[in-house]
């Protein structure tokens, strides 16, 4: 192919990269809001682990700076081993370098902290060393402000990394809603984590189609009284 990034991310040719998603790292960022950015990054991990996605998740100096990586994110891969770092730069951690070489998948998605240091030097060095190619996830990734985390994006996309969003990414895995198997768990995230796409499904689900609410349990409705004139 004369130009790969012509070719949709699938299950099969995708890995994903998680980079300093700690607290310390998410202090710092100023590019969006910080609740919407851990929702963000759950979701993507919650993709991966449905397409079973490859996943490497590497952390900086936890202990003395940075944090322990957000629990939301371990859960949604138990026993999954962390890649500890000392480098800002991943690319020079030869663990890193490993995993992402085992996993034998050219297409590597990055939700990482901050977009203008941690995600961008990995980039550019990986693109400089290898044929790998790059798919920054730019609303599961942040910067210590607007433009730092803007212009760091022109900055990889100038060098040929691809600019994508969690929900883009989840959608070209799923790609057609045809494949059942991946449906209904693609639907959860969406209600979960997709925003006024999440609430129009499950208005849709309750209201249309007249399925069960996803409360748990029961809760009873009370009528309402006129009020007295």
């Amino acid at each position: 192919m004369s130009n790969p990034k012509l070719e949709m991310l699938t299950s099969q040719n995708s890995q994903l990269i998680f980079i300093d998603q700690q607290p310390q790292m998410a202090f710092g960022v100023q590019s969006m809001d910080r609740q919407v950015l851990k929702n963000n990054v759950v979701g993507l991990a919650k993709a991966a682990k449905i397409f079973n996605i490859p996943t490497i998740i590497t952390s900086v100096e936890s202990q003395s700076f940075s944090g322990f990586t957000y629990p939301e994110l371990l859960d949604v891969f138990p026993g999954q081993q962390l890649l500890e770092r000392s480098s800002m730069n991943s690319w020079d951690d030869q663990k890193v370098r490993d995993a992402l070489a085992a996993n034998g998948r050219k297409k590597i998605v990055v939700s990482g902290l901050w977009t203008e240091v941690c995600n961008l030097s990995f980039a550019l060095s990986a693109m400089h060393d290898t044929d790998y190619e790059f798919y920054m996830v730019a609303d599961a990734s942040g910067g210590t402000s607007r433009e730092a985390h803007d212009y760091a994006m022109q900055r990889m996309i100038q060098a040929g990394v691809v600019p994508v969003t969690w929900q883009q990414v989840m959608l070209e895995w799923q790609r057609d809603w045809a494949r059942r198997d991946t449906y209904d768990a693609v639907m959860k995230v969406v209600r979960e984590h997709a925003g006024a796409y999440g609430m129009g499904v499950d208005y849709a689900y309750t209201m249309v189609h007249k399925a069960p609410q996803r409360a748990v349990g029961t809760h009873e409705i009370v009528p309402p009284v006129p009020a007295k004139s």
